[in-house]
């Protein structure tokens, strides 16, 4: 739009009055001829004044203001006194003037965001980190989860290869390695209808909220349901109007203290009779499997690198990596069997370092008017996002969800059938999510695989087919089956023999079985020797052939890869009791291995 295009505002707000301001008879105020700032533009200061509409008095200070040229006539008096108001009404016409400029290629007008992009503008942004912020600042103003570009690669180093040096900046800017890893990310809705809500359900969130706090302002309802203030500001003047809320008190700009009427409190006693919850609004489930395809671990394929990194605290030798590695690529299943002791549940539990480092989920899940918990704290470890003008705020996250590592869920004896269903509780009436939803895009391991309080061939069975098609069905408090994806790495480790265990049917399901074997004997003195400098004890190689030729090979006794650090403990423990300098001595181990080997042999 040109300059020329644009109507005279002042004939709508003045009405009646001539534009040239001849027949203004309001009061005049004398000019600022002396350079005094108090009637500039304080933008003129920053470095960001409007343009002016007409030449500046000379020698006035403040640049850019619109303060017209003196005249000794007296229509001119008229015309250029400025009141307050007529300041306001230069300045927005000065800044109309500045936006229907044309601005220069590739940028925005000064303190104007780009349509589609972030608070941070591209040229401004390191090289290495345009090519990891372009998704973001192209994103749709829709607010529904999308995934960025490809999926990431990991890196040797748990992170993901980029193709350029990403530079660390200002905290607003985000790296290029922390958005490479990011395949999702969820954006904040702008309507309810992107949210995948009703305006009903999160009345209903609102209404328990201000039943359990007594009364809380609109930017407090907000973070509680973790939806936009814009939103939950609509919603709460609709509540108003309805008679279920009141004004209580002012608050911040534009908001207010909130509490029930009567009438609320009775709709909220009703509501909390058929469900307690009135935490984050929940995320319907079809936005939660699109955000599982999008992290799938079927899309993560680690290298050798990779799992050094992933294992970097462990020992395990060439022969154990080029067994691992193709079944953790192939992200289905695997069996680590063999002998107690050995490192099966450490090896499993590393195995989700290998895969990118973090992922999103949903706070809660909506099924058919039911409100499931996903998010766990004791299974997920969360990894909050910088906020106040970092990447929480400037890329405008969808705060229902939680970016969280990747999970890895061990279940040991104590799996039941109870924990791989739904849970419903009658007298909060929300639901838990089953283990294996929860270590989605992530890793489930089964440890002591065969002594479960359940029956294996039960366990088995129930996971036949979700092992086969890479989706389960979950069944619902009021009768319905819901269909969920099952993307997650499960490793079963056991000490007994896969096929004294299952039938050939399911080992044709878990392609992988690798047996973690007793350490060589080098290997058993390279591990005191890394155990020795964890618990700061002197490393004594004569001791150690000493423990060997006495204590191993006479008897035949297998080499562990417990036992170094059980063995050392043991020294430790004896040498604090005593009041003795904690060092190896072949005394010391011959005490350690008497208590250690008691009841073993």
């Amino acid at each position: 739009m040109s300059k020329r295009s644009l109507p005279d505002v002042r004939s709508f707000l003045f009405p009646g009055r001539d534009n040239g301001n001849g027949g203004d008879r309001r009061p005049t105020v004398e000019p600022n001829r002396r350079g005094d700032k108090s009637t500039a533009d304080p933008r003129a200061e920053q470095g960001n004044a409007p343009a002016s509409r007409g030449p500046n008095t000379a020698g006035n200070g403040s640049a850019g203001a619109n303060v017209p040229e003196a005249s000794n006539s007296p229509a001119s008096t008229s015309t250029n006194a400025a009141q307050p108001n007529e300041e306001k009404l230069n300045q927005l016409l000065a800044r109309i003037n500045s936006l229907s400029s044309n601005p220069a290629k590739g940028e925005a007008p000064a303190g104007i965001v780009a349509s589609g992009s972030s608070a941070v503008s591209p040229s401004a942004t390191p090289t290495g980190n345009r090519q990891a912020i372009n998704a973001a600042q192209t994103q749709q103003p829709s607010g529904n989860a999308q995934a960025l570009s490809e999926p990431a690669k990991p890196s040797a180093t748990g992170g993901v290869h980029s193709s350029s040096n990403p530079t660390t900046t200002a905290a607003a800017i985000p790296t290029a390695e922390e958005w490479a890893e990011t395949t999702f990310v969820p954006r904040e809705p702008q309507s309810f209808v992107e949210a995948g809500l009703t305006e009903s359900a999160v009345e209903e969130l609102l209404v328990k909220f201000l039943m359990a706090r007594g009364d809380a302002s609109g930017r407090d309802a907000a973070m509680q349901v973790k939806l936009p203030f814009a939103l939950v500001n609509d919603l709460l003047q609709r509540m108003k109007r309805e008679q279920l809320v009141y004004f209580r008190g002012a608050s911040e700009m534009n908001d207010y203290v909130y509490q029930l009427t009567e009438f609320g409190r009775e709709r909220a006693k009703r509501l909390i009779d058929h469900c307690t919850y009135f935490g984050a609004a929940p995320v319907p489930l079809n936005q939660y499997i699109a955000s599982v395809k999008a992290q799938t671990i079927q899309n993560q394929h680690p290298t050798r690198e990779d799992l050094e990194f992933a294992f970097s605290d462990l020992l395990i030798n060439t022969h154990m990596f080029d067994r691992l590695g193709p079944a953790i690529n192939s992200g289905r299943g695997l069996f680590l069997y063999g002998f107690p002791g050995n490192g099966k549940t450490s090896i499993a539990e590393r195995v989700t370092a290998a895969f990118g480092k973090y992922i999103w989920i949903p706070r809660a899940i909506s099924l058919d008017g039911h409100v499931m918990r996903l998010f766990d704290p004791m299974n997920h470890v969360e990894a909050p996002l910088e906020s106040g003008g970092g990447l929480i705020d400037q890329y405008k996250v969808d705060k229902r969800w939680i970016r969280v590592n990747r999970p890895t869920i061990v279940a040991g004896g104590e799996l039941t059938m109870e924990n791989l269903e739904v849970t419903y509780n009658a007298v909060t009436g929300i639901s838990e999510a089953p283990l294996q939803l929860k270590s989605n895009c992530g890793t489930l391991v089964i440890d002591d695989f065969g002594r479960q309080r359940m029956r294996t061939d039960e366990l088995l069975n129930r996971w036949i087919v979700p092992l086969e098609k890479r989706y389960d069905f979950l069944n619902m408090s009021n009768g319905k089956k819901i269909q969920v994806p099952f993307d997650q790495l499960i490793v079963f480790s056991t000490n007994l023999e896969p096929k004294d265990l299952v039938d050939d049917a399911f080992l044709r399901r878990i392609p992988y079985k690798i047996e973690v074997p007793n350490p060589t004997e080098p290997e058993f003195r390279e591990l005191f020797k890394i155990m020795c400098t964890v618990l700061s004890i002197a490393h004594d190689e004569q001791a150690i052939t000493y423990l060997i030729e006495t204590h191993y090979k006479p008897v035949e006794r297998p080499f562990r890869c417990c036992q170094p650090r059980d063995l050392l403990l043991q020294v430790r423990n004896f040498c604090k009791y005593k009041k003795l300098k904690v060092e190896l001595k072949p005394e010391y181990f011959d005490y350690a291995v008497e208590n250690y080997f008691a009841v073993m042999g």
